[in-house]
């Protein structure tokens, strides 16, 4: 008989007791993880005009929040461990409150509607999401309680001393987490079960009641944690039953409180304007007494004192940890604040949590922020921000957010050049040989045998001297692995005469990487994403390897026309800068079935910049760190009215440089794919 969960729950804990030390055990060794800075966003969307904000370097600033891609176990170890070479410290007992809204359903369907000039296209999820996807549910609610073990075990070493942490689930899983939570905070630091009442009850529903609430656990770290008491307005039925006085010469309403103390207490028993003191003496002093008649505050009659209390005064309801009076957002159009994203929060909700356990330039945490609800409102409130998510359409919904709303500068970053250390296979791959050597054979390579080859990653190509090496779909191929790439082709068993990379994600400014190796025996090219959906079956991939209908694309590339630099006066230029084309990968490499692929390449056909989901623009290029001064994105109709397009073309002014001026100009399209072109001028 198969163990119950409750049975596995104790395995649980300690392979993520023995997961969370080795984790810990790295963050001070060499190859500990760092965040690297992809761009350094000023809110300046699609308006001409020179930024005249904070230019220090980012090592120069006290803070920035920040917007992280990548898994967040990854993500909060890099957080944990700092980095002082960039001047970016360990984020260790920094944090004062931490909001999560993990996914908490099998069944979820994370696949993307893409509106485009004409048409509607549904993507499926990145490669990584797959993967993120695929582990959390692999064995349904085990797998995902081992993978929210160490998270929440990473996110109480970055709590501060007075922090707290929310967690916000459903009936799917809610309560297993609640035992885990129990175990990592301590049942003592639990604080409230908050039932949020998210949506009307349902009508079809046929044998069981309507699922119309999520839970929200509330743990501290420690017995003592910020709390700043919340209020709801009272109810007017209230407010009408209570306050039935009214003064007559402000029309203040106002009702009558017992000055008699509840308790004996014989200093309290006096006389006060020829009113006896009650059996149990009076609430206030006698110079309190006195203080309060002064400001009108008592209503006194011949037998009785009573205390005014006025309902301008009132703070209202305090709020329980049943929230009824937060509405669900209600889809685009309906509610302003739709974003159309499913799993989007109301900001009100968010308000409520943020302005209750955190206090003005409190640090606040969301690993899995989704549409960005948490950085708006923490941004509004006056609070500092970290936000993490591994879906690329949720960190593009979340920076056209932010510069919509015009928050503070903000950077943009991923973990380093990967995003896992390791790959663990599938079942299918474990019985065809692993998903490296099925790549190899697809592209048309053969694998070297395992003794010269222990990552079997690398083959080659018959009767030439081709190397080809795979990439693995849990990390993002960048600058690290076209070196090593290139040293293989130099030394591996004698040398080559070219290497070819194959990937399957890519970090932001691959085709500058590429260009600044300059070598024509370095070949990269892109694993299609829907590979894994082709190879569901040992027959399916004997299907493809027989047909050779694989196709590995080139990347992605944007081009510009030549920018143009005017005087604008003395110490100011004005630079035109101008989308000239785009070229996208083939559609057959994208997660796309076979109706959507023509969709897609009819745009392609016809009008390929429409493809642009967002660009940027930094005038003023060091080579290093991209500040994006200037943006644009589909959505933003402040001067084309167009939510299809962007703006092809932008004037911006920028202080004059000495010498030739480096214009970087970053486009990031609809499926989170990234091109940056960098020019000189005069």
């Amino acid at each position: 008989m198969p163990e119950s969960l409750i049975e596995q729950l104790s395995k649980i804990v300690a392979e993520g007791k023995k997961e969370v030390e080795r984790i810990l055990e790295r963050l001070s060794g060499s190859n500990k993880l760092t965040l690297q800075t992809n761009e350094y966003v000023l809110p300046s969307k699609d308006k001409s005009g020179l930024y005249r904000g904070q230019m220090k370097d980012i090592s120069e600033q006290e803070w920035h929040n920040r917007l992280i891609y990548g898994d967040n176990l990854l993500v909060m170890q890099a957080l944990l461990a700092g980095d002082p070479a960039t001047g970016l410290p360990s984020m260790r007992g920094k944090v004062d409150l931490i909001y999560n809204d993990p996914p908490f359903d099998s069944k979820a369907d994370y696949r993307t509607k893409i509106t485009l000039p004409g048409t509607t296209i549904e993507q499926k999820p990145t490669v990584l999401e797959q993967f993120a996807y695929s582990d959390t549910w692999k064995d349904g609610t085990v797998s995902y309680l081992r993978m929210m073990y160490p998270r929440l075990v990473l996110m109480r070493e970055l709590l501060s001393e007075q922090g707290s942490i929310y967690v916000h689930l459903d009936w799917h899983v809610g309560h297993y987490v609640k035992v885990l939570m129990d175990e990592i905070f301590g049942k003592e630091n639990f604080i409230n079960e908050i039932t949020w009442k998210r949506s009307d009850s349902h009508s079809d529903t046929k044998d069981k009641y309507a699922f119309v609430k999520d839970t929200i656990f509330f743990y501290s770290k420690n017995s003592s944690h910020i709390w700043n008491p919340q209020y709801t307005p009272l109810p007017q039925k209230t407010a009408d039953n209570w306050y039935k006085h009214v003064e007559p010469d402000n029309g203040r309403r106002y009702n009558l409180a017992d000055c008699s103390s509840p308790n004996p207490r014989p200093n309290m028993m006096y006389e006060y304007k020829g009113v006896k003191h009650p059996p149990n003496g009076w609430r206030y002093s006698l110079e309190k007494m006195k203080e309060l008649d002064e400001a009108g505050r008592l209503h006194i009659t011949t037998n009785t004192i009573k205390y005014k209390r006025y309902l301008d005064e009132s703070k209202g309801v305090l709020v329980s940890d049943l929230w009824q009076d937060i509405s669900q957002i209600r889809g685009y159009g309906v509610s302003s604040e739709s974003i159309i994203y499913d799993t989007q929060k109301p900001e009100s909700l968010l308000e409520r949590i943020i302005t209750a356990s955190s206090n003005e330039n409190s640090i606040i945490a969301d690993f899995f922020s989704g549409s960005g609800t948490t950085g708006a409102v923490a941004e509004k409130n006056g609070r500092r921000w970290i936000m993490s998510d591994i879906g690329k359409p949720a960190i593009m919904i979340t920076r056209q957010r932010l510069i919509d709303q015009e928050a503070k500068p903000f950077l943009y970053q991923s973990i380093g050049d990967y995003q896992k250390e390791a790959f663990t296979s599938s079942r299918l791959f474990r019985r065809i040989g692993d998903l490296s050597q099925v790549v190899l054979n697809l592209y048309g390579a053969l694998p070297f045998p395992d003794e010269q080859n222990p990552n079997r990653n690398l083959g080659y190509i018959k009767n030439s001297r081709t190397l080809v090496m795979v990439d693995s779909p849990s990390k993002l191929t960048g600058y690290a692995t076209l070196k090593k790439a290139q040293e293989l082709r130099e030394s591996f068993l004698g040398g080559w005469n070219k290497v070819v990379v194959l990937g399957w994600n890519f970090v932001f400014d691959i085709a500058t990487v590429i260009k600044n190796f300059n070598d024509d025996k370095l070949e990269v090219l892109v694993i299609p994403p829907d590979l894994l959906d082709k190879l569901k079956t040992k027959s399916s991939y004997e299907s493809l390897l027989k047909s050779g209908k694989i196709r590995f694309s080139s990347l992605q590339y944007l081009s510009i026309k030549k920018p143009e630099v005017k005087n604008y006066s003395s110490d100011i230029d004005e630079i035109t800068i101008e989308l000239d084309n785009y070229i996208l990968l083939s559609p057959d490499s994208l997660p796309l079935d076979d109706a959507n692929k023509e969709k897609l390449q009819d745009i392609i056909a016809h009008d390929p910049l429409a493809l642009i989901e967002y660009w940027s623009v930094d005038p003023d290029y060091d080579g290093e760190t991209f500040r994006s001064k200037w943006q644009d994105y589909r959505s933003n109709v402040g001067n084309d009215a167009d939510p299809f397009r962007v703006v092809k073309e932008v004037n911006i002014l920028s202080p004059k440089v000495k010498g030739k001026r480096r214009i970087c100009v970053k486009a990031v399209d609809v499926f989170g794919f990234e091109s940056v072109v960098v020019e000189e001028v005069g």
